[in-house]
C-alpha cells in the first residue's frame, strides 16, 4: 500500500525526465526560444509552477484519501474484532481441551465466526468487510510449528503473534501470498489455556480505490496542466502580440521608415502605449526633418560663405603680396605688420580650403582618385613638408619604412594630407623630442590584393588625458586652448583626415598617455573598400611598456624613450 502512494509523484517525475531528455536533444532550439520569446518563457514558467502546485496538491489529496480509508478500515476492523471476540469467548468457556479436541473446537469456532449470524451482528463492524478468522493456541517463545490453530495461521506475521501471545491487542499491515492484509489480533481470556484470535482483512478494495484515485489525479493533472498552458499562451499572446508589433514598427522606424505608425485598437493600456509611440515617432520625425533641413542649410551656408570669401580674399592676397614685396622700403614696424598680414592670410586661405573640404565631405560628393602606388615616397614627402617646423621646435622626424615597396590602392593626395596633419600635430606637441614615423604591411596568403598597410606617427610629448583619444577628431577641438601653437592649425585637420581614411575603407585611431606622448595610427586596406583582419602595427605602440614598480601597490607606466633602457 505504502509503495503505491507516490504513483502520482513518480508519474510527474517521469514526465520531467522525459522533458529534460528532450531538452538535451533540442537544447539549442529550446535555448533560442527561451531567450527570444517572452510568450514561450512565460508559458513554460507558468506550466512549471503549476506542475509543482498540482503535484503538491495531488500528494496532499492522495494522502488524505488514503489516510481516511485506512482510518475507517482500522476502526471497522477493531469493531468487528470486538464482536468476534465476544462470540468466541462465549463459545470457548472453561477447558478448551488438548490436541485433537482443541483443534476441533477451534475449527468449529472459526466456522461459526464466518457464519453470517455473527459477522453481521453490528452495523459498524460489518463495514470492515470480508475477513479471514484465525484461532490459535500459542504461548510465548513457542515454535510456530507446534501451535495448534484453525484458519490460515501462516498468514499471521511473527511480530503480531508476539504481541497477542503476551495478552496485548495489536494490529498491523502485512503482505502474504501477494495480498496486503490489515491483521488485528486479541487474546481469548475465558479458557484455561491461552488462545489468540486473529482477523485478516484483505485490502484489495482499498487498493483498487487508491489506484482509481491515483489514475484520476494523474489524468486530471495532465488535463489541468494542458488547460493552464493553453490559457496562459492565449493570455500572454494578447499582451505579446502588440509588443511585437511595436518592436517591428520601432525597427522599421530605426531603418529609416519615418512614416511607420502603430494601429490603435480600443482604449486599453496597450492602446495607450500605441498612441504614445505614435506621438513619439511623429515628434522624432519632425525633429529629424528639422535637423536635416538645418544640416543642409549649414552645409550650404559653409559652402556659400567659403566660395563668396574667395573673391575678396584673392583681392586682399594680391594687395598683401604687393605690400610684402615692398616691405624693405617701409619702417620696421610697418614691415613687421606686413609679414603678420601675409602669415594670417595664409592661415585664412587654409581655413577656407578646409571648410570647403568639410562641406564636400558632408555633402557626400567627394570622390577618390585611387591608384596603386608605393607609400614610401608619400611618407617621405609628408615628412619633408614639416621639416622646417621640426627644425624650429627641435623635434627631428625619424622615418622607419621597409626596404621593399609597400603598395596599396590609395588617393596619394589625401594620404599625404593625412600624414602631413599628423606630423604637424606631433611636432607641435612633441616638446622638442623625436617624432617617429613607421610604415608596415601585412599580406594574407601571399596575395598582393589582400591585407592592410599602416602608418603610425609617434611623439613623446605631453600626451593625451583619458577620454581625449576620441575627442581629437572632433572639429575645432583643442586639448588645451590656452597653449601656444607653432603650426597655426585650423582645428579641422584631424576631422578631415578621419573622413579621408573612411573614404578608403580604413581607420584612423589615436592613443595617448599624459607625459608619455601620443600615437596616431592610419590603417588602410590594400584595395579600396576591401576587408582586413587586423592592423599591421599595434596600438598602444610597442615602445610603451606598463610595468609594476617594485615595492609599491600601484602600477606605474614607464615609457621607453629612443635610446633609453628601463
Amino acid at each position: 500500500m505504502k509503495q503505491r502512494l507516490t504513483a502520482l509523484g513518480r508519474a510527474l517525475l517521469a514526465l520531467s525526465r522525459r522533458v529534460a531528455a528532450f531538452g538535451r536533444r533540442k537544447g539549442t532550439a529550446f535555448g533560442e526560444l527561451w531567450r527570444h520569446s517572452l510568450q514561450f518563457r512565460v508559458t513554460i514558467s507558468t506550466l512549471a509552477m503549476s506542475a509543482a502546485v498540482v503535484f503538491v496538491l495531488g500528494m496532499v489529496l492522495q494522502n488524505q484519501i488514503t489516510d481516511r480509508l485506512m482510518t475507517t478500515k482500522e476502526d471497522a476492523a477493531s469493531a468487528q474484532l470486538d464482536v468476534v471476540v465476544r462470540s468466541v469467548e462465549s463459545e470457548l468457556v472453561g477447558d478448551a481441551g488438548q490436541d485433537d479436541q482443541l483443534r476441533d473446537r477451534l475449527t468449529n469456532a472459526v466456522n461459526r465466526i464466518t457464519s453470517s449470524s455473527i459477522a453481521t451482528q453490528d452495523a459498524a463492524s460489518s463495514a470492515a468487510g470480508a475477513f479471514e478468522p484465525v484461532l490459535a493456541a500459542g504461548e510465548p517463545d513457542q515454535p510456530a510449528n507446534r501451535t495448534i490453530s484453525a484458519g490460515p495461521y501462516e498468514k499471521v506475521s511473527d511480530r503480531l503473534r508476539d504481541f497477542v501471545e503476551t495478552n496485548v491487542r495489536a494490529k498491523e499491515f502485512h503482505t502474504a501470498g501477494g495480498t496486503t492484509y490489515l491483521a488485528v489480533g486479541a487474546p481469548i481470556t475465558t479458557t484455561t489455556r491461552p488462545l489468540q484470535l486473529y482477523l485478516l482483512f484483505p485490502l484489495t478494495s482499498e487498493q483498487n480505490t487508491v489506484t482509481t484515485v491515483q489514475s484520476t489525479l494523474v489524468v486530471g493533472s495532465f488535463a489541468l496542466l494542458a488547460l493552464l498552458a493553453g490559457i496562459t499562451n492565449i493570455v500572454v499572446r494578447q499582451v505579446v502580440q502588440p509588443v511585437r508589433r511595436a518592436a517591428s514598427a520601432a525597427e522599421e522606424f530605426a531603418h529609416g521608415d519615418l512614416d511607420r505608425r502603430l494601429e490603435v485598437i480600443g482604449e486599453d493600456d496597450l492602446s495607450k502605449l500605441a498612441v504614445s509611440y505614435n506621438e513619439m515617432a511623429a515628434s522624432i520625425q519632425r525633429q529629424i526633418q528639422q535637423l536635416e533641413e538645418f544640416g543642409q542649410l549649414q552645409r550650404r551656408f559653409t559652402s556659400d560663405v567659403s566660395h563668396e570669401l574667395r573673391t575678396p580674399l584673392t583681392t586682399v592676397r594680391m594687395a598683401a603680396d604687393v605690400l610684402h614685396a615692398s616691405r624693405e622700403q617701409f619702417p620696421a614696424g610697418l614691415a613687421r605688420s606686413t609679414e603678420l598680414l601675409t602669415d594670417e592670410l595664409d592661415r585664412f586661405e587654409q581655413l577656407l580650403a578646409d571648410l570647403l573640404e568639410i562641406s564636400r565631405l558632408d555633402a557626400g560628393v567627394e570622390e577618390l582618385s585611387a591608384e596603386v602606388v608605393d607609400l614610401r615616397p608619400i611618407v617621405e614627402r609628408a615628412a619633408e613638408q614639416v621639416h622646417a617646423i621640426a627644425d624650429s621646435t627641435g623635434s627631428p622626424v625619424e622615418i622607419d619604412v621597409p626596404d621593399h615597396e609597400v603598395t596599396a590602392e590609395v588617393d596619394a593626395r589625401r594620404i599625404e594630407r593625412i600624414l602631413r596633419n599628423l606630423l604637424a600635430n606631433a611636432v607641435d606637441h612633441g616638446e622638442g623630442r623625436p617624432v617617429q614615423v613607421r610604415l608596415a604591411e601585412t599580406r594574407e596568403q601571399d596575395d598582393e590584393a589582400t591585407g592592410a598597410v599602416a602608418v603610425t606617427v609617434r611623439d613623446h610629448g605631453i600626451g593625451l588625458r583619458p577620454g581625449e583619444a576620441e575627442l581629437v577628431f572632433n572639429r575645432f577641438w583643442r586639448a588645451d586652448p590656452s597653449r601656444n601653437r607653432r603650426t597655426g592649425g585650423t582645428g579641422l585637420g584631424l576631422a578631415i583626415s578621419q573622413e579621408d581614411a573612411r573614404l578608403h575603407g580604413g581607420t584612423l585611431d589615436a592613443w595617448g598617455e599624459p607625459e608619455h606622448g601620443s600615437c596616431f595610427r592610419l590603417t588602410l586596406p590594400r584595395r579600396v573598400g576591401a576587408e582586413y583582419t587586423e592592423s599591421p602595427l599595434p596600438l598602444p605602440p610597442e615602445d610603451y611598456v606598463p610595468v609594476r614598480a617594485t615595492g609599491a601597490d600601484a602600477e606605474v607606466a614607464v615609457d621607453v624613450q629612443p635610446g633609453e633602457t628601463v
